[in-house]
């Protein structure tokens, strides 16, 4: 399919992203769907056009788990969605399931994250 990107040749890009609970990985993983905090916006936005090609790994806060990854595949818009019970929450933007699979933090303590001091990705 054609990259919605004006430069596609830049490389992939990857976020992990945080849920408070498992229900809106669910809601997630069933509409094609997914909205952060308006703070959090910027840089997959920003990303997503920059490349076209931008990965979210998703993870419930506090489980040490991730629980699949998904692709980007629409910017993230002013739409609200009442899936997000938060009054907090942004755009809604359209993500495609690639995995939809628990995997423990431990598979990818090899990983590490230079942008974050080296840190384990998790």
């Amino acid at each position: 399919s054609k990259s919605p990107s004006p430069r596609p040749n830049t490389p992939v890009r990857y976020f992990i992203m945080k849920s408070s609970n498992l229900q809106d990985i669910d809601t997630s993983q069933q509409k094609g769907i997914w909205s952060t905090m308006p703070s959090n916006e910027q840089n997959p936005n920003g990303a997503f056009w920059e490349s076209g090609m931008v990965y979210l790994i998703f993870s419930v806060q506090g489980c040490g788990h991730f629980q699949g990854f998904a692709r980007m595949a629409s910017e993230i818009g002013c739409e609200k969605s009442q899936d997000w019970g938060s009054a907090g929450f942004g755009g809604v933007f359209k993500v495609e399931w690639v995995r939809k699979e628990s995997i423990p933090f431990s598979s990818a303590h090899h990983l590490l994250n230079p942008w974050n001091d080296n840190k384990k990705v998790q």
